[in-house]
């Protein structure tokens, strides 16, 4: 590890993010941004046909999308920030929040953290998460068109995934859902200052899956096209390993446990 690397994990543990500028070519990202158009069954050119505020768009597994998010910045990251041979590859994006500008307040826009699975005997059908992050080894935020401040960027509390293993440890192995666990957390990281996941089309955040964040409403005039996929872990996140040998995540989880955040 070099001390690129290393600003990198410390910056990762720190803030609960990094950005990856540059992580797949401006023209895939066109490519993408072409076909995410099709679903949407809106017209490009003309803003009168952009009726909601948010169009949801499931998995895109073209090639385009595959060659996004199997870069080799992206791999040389996952490999830095979850650890070499603990992910999984994946070959489709998803899903897809697509914002257009809109005088309507879109309706998922409070403070969260992903879920990742649906817990045994929940009466919830909320996605659950857990203190290792069962299912997810990272949160993906990936810009197929340029965000500004002005249309719609994620909204991010820096700092907010130390502030949220506390919160997940009564709970224990079965987790809670994001539905529970959405105003704790809210409280939890009220304090943190607050970012936007603005870019450039090929810029990709990896994000802590305990970093809260959250939408907003879109303002401005060019619509944001962004894919949020999780990456998959190949084992589950450890909190004691008897060698030390902590990936970057377990080493923030570890740090909240601690009240060091």
């Amino acid at each position: 590890m070099d001390d690129t690397d290393d600003v990198m994990v410390e910056r990762f543990v720190d803030d609960g993010f990094v950005k990856i500028e540059g992580a797949f070519p401006p023209r895939v990202a066109e490519h993408c941004a072409r076909l995410l158009w099709r679903e949407t069954g809106y017209d490009a050119e003309d803003p009168g046909t952009w009726q909601d505020p948010v169009v949801w768009v499931s998995d895109m597994a073209q090639g385009p999308f595959a060659a996004s998010v199997n870069s080799p910045a992206l791999h040389e990251a996952f490999d830095l920030l979850v650890g070499a041979g603990r992910w999984q590859s994946r070959y489709s994006v998803g899903s897809f929040p697509l914002r257009f500008p809109h005088p309507t307040e879109p309706d998922d826009a409070g403070w969260h953290i992903e879920g990742s699975y649906v817990a045994e005997g929940a009466e919830s059908e909320w996605p659950y998460a857990n203190l290792v992050s069962r299912g997810r080894a990272l949160l993906m935020l990936m810009l197929y068109t340029e965000v500004t401040e002005e249309n719609a960027p994620t909204r991010i509390r820096v700092g907010s995934h130390l502030d949220v293993p506390r919160v997940l440890e009564p709970y224990g192995e079965k987790g809670a859902s994001s539905l529970t666990l959405g105003p704790k957390v809210a409280e939890a990281s009220a304090g943190r200052p607050l970012t936007y996941a603005t870019g450039r089309p090929g810029d990709v955040y990896l994000c802590h899956p305990f970093l809260v964040h959250a939408a907003q409403p879109h303002h401005g005039d060019r619509p944001r096209f962004m894919g949020q996929p999780p990456l998959m872990p190949a084992a589950p996140y450890e909190l004691e390993r008897s060698n030390g040998n902590y990936s970057a995540v377990e080493q923030a989880i570890r740090r909240g446990l601690s009240n060091k955040g």
